[in-house]
This record gives structure tokens, sequence and C-alpha cells, in this order.
């Protein structure tokens, strides 16, 4: 009988602790302590992304995983958006000269291109070229022979290929080597909304779409191109159009779709140079969406469902089981409020004070611990619409107001008990409430508030100091950083809401990226160069949350519930939302993306 030695001419492990590390993938080991045979097995699957800022059809995209763009499309209207995917989140990009959807896209996210589409209606083609350098989009003095919508294209920006596309059907193939598009010979089948993979113009392939014969009947059919020549080559297993390609042509893939008059497709197809392999399905069936990426990790994002979505997914295939950032249900407040003072990070976090209501604001401290919370030493001084900065055994509370009164007192946390600071020193210049604050018990900023102020403070763990005042006066917005001389500002009102951020740097508060969504009244944590941004308010509650890297911030997945003054502490990927407004006690938890090594155990028999 052949054994394990015999085969691979080495012996099984045995180990009392599993290899982490993905390079061990394929390896069986003997676990001695749990007397299991295991192995690192590889995964393939689809997991929710951050979404889009705007939902939108017809885009083009192109890019890695984790640096991607996406631009164009109809959301209605026809837009010129841009918006650069990062491996987290969307954020802004440079905006298109010309307005466009049902366009083709190709290469790299600092050397992207883009062609053809339908402009503006009532114009149905377009024949406009544009490069982007990963910040500005400039239109190329080249334009296509042949305007198209619907068409394909791949390559990279000064070697990439078109073909087909409409109005009807088209079979045109023209390339383009940066310096001019030259017509190169037909399809063997005219095409609309077909797709394509290839890495330059000298190796394409073009799959699916639909064809006039039967009328408007999708296809699976796919062509290989080898740069004088098209050949027909092995069909997908699934006919479609308004689908997407990437990836180059020997490792292609192919996501979504539509067949027949507008069932979506959530199949996802492998091309190995030779022959299509279905592989993980999308979790959200869709047509005209836009992908980017590679055969072991893709991206797709936007489309029709057949409703206009933002809805994004990542698709690896990796040793490493990928859990999809979210937020999720934690234990409920014991009292619900609002506008309170909140500091800790996700297992070990406070919310003191706030507002709970008639009769008003409250002295009351509750502590988590990551699934429940428990009472905590009552405040000295009831307020609400307060700030609050620190860890659990190191907290500080400070401003807010008890109707009408401003508070000017400043309390310590030790994880027990509120101290009051007793030295008229510790008590702030100015009593304020909807103020922001960062940092920590010993170094501590207290920024802005009512009404619309631009003054600053700062703490040294015993006096506040009057500090340089911020650019923009505002009230009811989020601070986060990780001490008195390092923090960021954000959102609030103007008093109409605002997207500005600030950025403090030792004394001087500079402008950074601005929000994608504006909004006053919202919650905020983590550092200046990995905060986050959740709930507020626009004209009404919202649920959007962001991720700032200290130049610009980008999508995150929503909360579950849209909500303002939400008490919020924690970090970028590791982040509590408790109670809000609507008054409740309901907690969010936001846990960032993460990785896992996927240990399979081995039955024997």
């Amino acid at each position: 009988m052949a054994t394990y030695r015999g085969i691979h001419g080495k012996a099984i492990k045995s180990l009392s602790t599993d290899p982490s590390a993905e390079t061990d993938a394929g390896q069986i080991w003997y676990n001695t302590a749990s007397d299991t045979f295991k192995s690192i097995v590889s995964l393939t699957a689809w997991t929710s992304g951050s979404q889009l800022s705007t939902a939108r059809e017809g885009a083009a995209g192109f890019g890695l995983q984790t640096a991607a763009v996406i631009c164009g499309g109809e959301t209605p209207p026809v837009t010129n958006a841009t918006e650069e995917y990062n491996g987290s989140g969307w954020t802004a990009g440079g905006t298109l000269n010309t307005a466009r959807y049902r366009v083709a896209g190709c290469g790299t996210l600092t050397a992207g291109i883009v062609f053809g589409g339908a402009p503006v209606p009532p114009a149905a083609t377009g024949a406009a070229t544009e490069t982007y350098n990963g910040t500005a989009w400039t239109t190329s003095p080249y334009t296509l022979n042949t305007p198209r919508n619907s068409l394909a294209g791949a390559g990279s920006s000064t070697s990439c290929l078109a073909m087909g596309g409409g109005p009807g059907y088209k079979n045109d193939s023209e390339e383009f080597d940066g310096e001019g598009w030259a017509s190169t010979p037909n399809l063997n089948t005219a095409k609309h909304s077909s797709m394509a993979a290839g890495a330059n113009a000298e190796g394409v392939i073009s799959f699916g779409g639909y064809t006039s014969s039967p009328p408007t009947s999708e296809t699976n059919a796919t062509e290989s191109w080898n740069g004088s020549s098209w050949t027909t080559v092995n069909n997908m297993n699934t006919g479609r159009y308004g689908g997407y390609g990437a990836g180059p042509q020997t490792a292609g893939i192919v996501t979504g779709g539509i067949v027949g008059p507008g069932t979506m497709q959530n199949k996802t197809e492998t091309y190995d140079g030779t022959s299509w392999t279905e592989t993980a399905d999308l979790a959200t069936s869709r047509g005209r969406l836009t992908s980017a990426g590679t055969t072991t990790a893709a991206l797709a994002a936007s489309g029709q469902t057949p409703s206009l979505t933002t809805a994004t997914e990542e698709f690896n295939v990796s040793a490493n089981a990928v859990t999809a950032a979210a937020w999720a249900s934690g234990g409920a407040l014991g009292t619900a409020r609002l506008g309170s003072s909140s500091f800790g990070i996700q297992t070990s976090g406070v919310v003191a004070g706030g507002r709970v209501g008639p009769p008003g604001s409250t002295t009351a401290t509750e502590e988590y611990n990551g699934a429940t919370w428990g009472p905590g030493g009552a405040l000295n001084t009831a307020r609400q619409y307060s700030a609050g900065v620190g860890v659990l055994t190191a907290g500080l509370a400070f401003g807010g107001n008890v109707p009408p009164a401003g508070v000017v007192k400043t309390e310590e946390y030790n994880g027990t008990a509120w101290t009051q600071n007793p030295s008229p020193s510790g008590d702030m210049g100015t009593g304020r409430r909807a103020l922001a604050g960062f940092g920590t018990q010993g170094s501590a900023v207290a920024a802005g508030g009512e009404p619309y102020s631009t003054a600053t403070e700062d703490y040294n763990g015993s006096a506040w100091t009057a500090g340089n005042t911020l650019t923009t006066g505002r009230q009811y917005f989020a601070g986060a950083g990780a001490s008195g001389s390092s923090g960021v500002v954000f959102g609030g009102t103007t008093p109409s809401v605002t997207a500005a951020t600030e950025e403090l740097t030792g004394e001087s508060w500079t402008a950074g990226g601005p929000l994608i969504t504006a909004r006053g009244q919202n919650a905020g944590c983590g550092t200046q160069t990995a905060a986050l941004a959740y709930g507020g308010y626009t004209t009404t509650a919202v649920s959007s949350t962001e991720g700032y890297d200290g130049t610009a911030w980008s999508t995150r997945p929503s909360m579950g519930s849209a909500r303002y003054d939400v008490n919020g502490f924690g970090t970028q990927e590791l982040a509590v939302g408790a109670g809000g407004d609507p008054l409740t006690a309901a907690t969010e938890e936001f846990t960032g993306e993460t990785s896992s090594i996927n240990i399979e155990d081995f039955t024997t028999s």
C-alpha cells in the first residue's frame, strides 16, 4: 500500500500547535494536542467590501483589487464621477472630462485609459479617449475610429484593444499604442455588451455579449487575439452580456452579467488560456457592473440588480479565510442616552453622562467589556453633549452643559470613580457643549462647540490653556487622536452640515481631506492617520461610515441603524457606537476586515 512518505518523500510531521503561514498551505501534519490530522487548505470566495459612494451602471473599471478605479456610468443621469478603491474603501478621484456610460476602460490606478461610451443624451455614441494618472483625467487628442457604446476593452494605457459594441452589433476592432488608434482585423462575431481581458494589445480574449442571430441572444463564444488575428476558442459555461472581465489573456476572469431580457447573473468563471471553469458565485447577482484585478484577487462593484447598487465584493483565492468588515449588534446600554463623554477601546469602554431625555442630563456612567454594559462610578457634575478622551482606567470628561449653562468642570476617571479637578486652572476657559475632543487624560484637546466656536484648549493633565483656533467654527462634530499634539476633527454644523476636516500637528491646524458625506452630530474615533467617522445627520439620520488614512476619507460598511449623537469610541478597526438619537440603548460594534489561515481537519476510516 502506498504511504505518504512513499508518495511525497517525507513523513507527516507531529506538531503540538498548528502552523500559521500561507507558505505551509498543502502540507499535512498531525496535531498531538487535538489528536487530529490537519492541513492548510486554499479557499475561493467572494466577500463583501465597502460600498461605493454613488450607485451606477455601465461604468468603466480597471486596476487591482487594492488599487482600483471606477468612472463614469449612469446613476441616472450620466456621470463623470470617479472613485478609487484602496482595498478597504472607496474615495473620490478626479472627474472625467466627458461624462459617459457603457464605456470601456483598462490599465492601472496611476496609468488608466477609457474610451467610447454614450455621452449625455441625446448623443448615442462617443469616440473620446481619456487617460488617468491617479489624480486627474486628460483628454487624448486621439479618438476611436468607430464611435460606439457598450464596447469591450483590454490592455494597458499605451497598448490596448477596443472591440465590439453598438448601436447595433459591431465587430470592429482597433488598437491604441499611446499615439493613436489603428483599425485591426474584425472579430469573427459582431456583438454588443461583450467583455474582454488582456494585459496588452498583443494578447486579448473577447467573450460573451449579445448578437443579432437570433435577435438579442446572449452568447458564450470566446475569441482569442494574438496581435494579428482573432481565433475562436472554447466557450464560457454561461452565455451572458453586460458582465465584466479582468486579468490577462491566459488568466482571465468574468463575473456577473445578464441573460435573456433581464435575468441578472452571479456566475463567475476563470480562463486558463484554454478553457473556462466555474468558480465561486457573487453574493449579489448583477449586470452592467465593473470589475478589476486578477483571477486570485478580483473586485466587483456597482451594476443593476435590477435596481442600481453600490455593493462591492472582493474575490480571493487564498489559504487565508477572509472575514469582511462589518457592524454587528453589541450589548445594550442599561440606560438609553446620547451626547455622552465616551472613550476607551472596543473591549473596555466608557460612556458617562449624556442626555437621557426628560428630565435631561445624567451623572450615570456605564462600562463596556466587549459584550455587556455594567455600572461605573457616577460623575460629580451631570452634563450632556460633552466630550471624553482616554481609556477605562485613565479617562477624562469635559465640557457639555446642564441646560442652559455650559459646564467648565473637568473630571478624571480611574476605572472606578470620577475625581473633579479642584484647581481653577483645571476648569475650561469657556463652558460649551457640542464640542470635539481627542487625546489622553494627560494630553487632551477640546475643540469648537456651541455656538460655532473656533476656540481650542489644551489639557496637560492638570490645567487647560488656550490653543490655536480652528479654521472653521463648528459644533456637533467629532475628533480622533492619540495625543493633544496629533489629532483630527471632522464634520459638524457651521451652521450647515460640513464635510470639512482639520488636522492638528503640534500647534497648527491645517485642512485635511473632506468627508465623502457632509454630516453633523457624527461620532468618531481612532487616530489622525487611522480615524473612523460614523452616523450623524444630513437632512435625516445616516448610517454611513468612513475611514481616514491621514490624507483622504474612504467608504466603510454602514451601521445597522441610522442615528446621530452616537457615543463612539475605539479604533478604526475595532469601534463601538452606543446609544444615539432617536434615543436608544442599542450598541453596535465595528470590526475591520480580518483574515486567518484556513486549517481543516482530516478524518480517517
